[in-house]
This record gives structure tokens, C-alpha cells and sequence, in this order.
């Protein structure tokens, strides 16, 4: 089970250099990468075809990114069932995950606090920074990241919608050069809606180096009458630079 799909580089012209062909290279990679939440929507589409829109209900999925995406590509993107009825998930050899239904315990409440941009640094990068929370509406017409599927699953966001919120409030609280987004683990709690005032609140959890690249791993809830969803992202801040 699975689909095939051309894939979109949905940030070429965003912040985050990585994403832009030139700036990318001198990172080692031979153009901009397709964002990992954009990937991530493409496996959470078979995982979609799996399970059902139950899954944006009670829905869950670990992945990690192996390799680079690039513009034009196509990704072949397979589901295999599990004797536990879970579903492994493949993005060729570019990403992988398991995804599953369940009930998940309830996330731990993460403060809220005003939005202050700053640059990043081993200092206000440290466990158990908060972030500044985000309030926002849900408007799926607007949103490119599931690019070239749909945004709106009849009403209902898309998952590479409701993932990229954790990357909008890590954008939102610092001022990043490029950045790489490496693993997910996420839990739905219920689907979000078109339209939806949604609030978004982050907190760092941990961050260490690892052969030249710095990286972080943050906690994300995005909230409406109740939570929504819990993102446990992982990123590197800051790459190492090919010379």
C-alpha cells in the first residue's frame, strides 16, 4: 500500500536558507531540501489511506529523515503493516516511521509566554527554555505545506499543516540562520479544523552536538478547546559547514 508523488520544495523562498539552492550547496547538498514537515505529509497521506481519518482523531507517528528530499523528485511512498497493527511507513530511503491509533496520556501543559525573538545560542537554547507562544487562525486555502496535496481533507488540516506549527514557533522565537529539521514524534488528540483559533506553545527539552552540528530537541502543543496536538521535534540549529 502507498502512493507515489512529486515532491514540492514548499519553502524555497522562506527564511531558512537550506531550502534555497545556493545557500544549500555550502552545506554539501546539491539543492534545497524539501521541508522535513512537507515529507512528513506525504507519508501521514498514506498513513491517511491506512487507517482512515481516525487517524487525525487519535492518530501517531515517529519519523525520522535520512536524506534529503529535492525539488521535482518522486517519492515513492510505502506502508507496510505490522503484526501489532502498527504500520511502518517509507519515504524511498529518504525517511521512515511507524505510526499507529491509540490513546496517548494527556501532554503536559507547557507555560505560556510573549513573544521575544532573539538570536540563537547554547544559552537561550537550554533545557527548559520556553518559547513565545503563538496565536493563530487555521487557513487552510493559505497553506502550501502538504504542496501538491491537498491542505484540507474536507474541512479537516492536513497533518503537514498541524506539524509545521512546530516549525513556525521555533522561526518564530529566534532569529536562525539555516537549519535542518531531523525527527518527529507526534500525537493527535483530535483533527483541527479549518478556520480554528489555535494557540501554540513551545519548550526546549534538550540540545547537544553531534559530529559538528548542534541540535536541539523542543516540545511543541498546539491547543484549541483543548489539545490538539503534541510535537516532540528535533532540529540542527546550527549545521556544519562543508569547506
Amino acid at each position: 500500500m502507498g502512493f507515489s508523488v512529486r515532491a514540492v520544495n514548499t519553502a524555497s523562498d522562506s527564511e531558512n536558507k537550506i531550502h534555497d539552492d545556493r545557500v544549500a550547496a555550502g552545506y554539501g547538498f546539491r539543492g534545497g531540501l524539501v521541508p522535513g514537515v512537507t515529507v512528513y505529509g506525504y507519508m501521514a497521506s498514506a498513513v491517511l489511506e491506512h487507517f482512515g481519518n481516525a487517524w487525525l482523531e487519535r492518530g501517531a507517528m515517529d519519523v525520522r529523515f535520512h536524506q534529503p528530499v529535492y525539488e521535482g523528485e518522486q517519492v515513492e511512498i510505502d506502508v507496510v503493516e505490522q503484526s501489532d497493527g502498527r504500520v511502518r511507513v517509507e519515504a524511498g530511503k529518504c525517511a521512515g516511521g511507524i505510526a499507529w491509533i491509540g490513546d496517548h496520556p494527556k501532554p503536559a501543559p507547557i507555560p505560556e509566554r510573549p513573544l521575544e525573538r532573539r538570536k540563537p545560542s547554547i544559552e537561550n537554547l537550554a533545557p527548559g527554555t520556553i518559547f513565545g507562544s503563538l496565536a493563530l487562525r487555521l487557513e487552510l486555502q493559505q497553506s502550501r505545506m502538504s504542496a501538491p496535496l491537498d491542505a484540507s481533507i474536507g474541512g479537516l488540516a492536513h497533518p503537514a499543516v498541524t506539524i509545521a506549527l512546530a516549525n513556525q514557533i521555533f522561526v518564530a522565537n529566534y532569529e536562525l540562520g539555516p537549519w535542518i529539521h531531523v525527527s518527529s514524534e507526534v500525537r493527535k488528540f483530535r483533527a483541527a479544523r479549518d478556520g480554528e483559533e489555535v494557540r501554540v506553545c513551545g519548550q526546549v527539552e534538550n540540545r547537544f552536538e553531534r559530529k559538528g552540528h548542534e541540535f536541539v530537541a523542543f516540545n511543541v502543543l498546539v491547543s484549541g478547546s483543548g489539545p490538539i496536538e503534541h510535537i516532540r521535534h528535533t532540529a540542527i540549529w546550527r549545521p556544519r559547514v562543508n569547506r
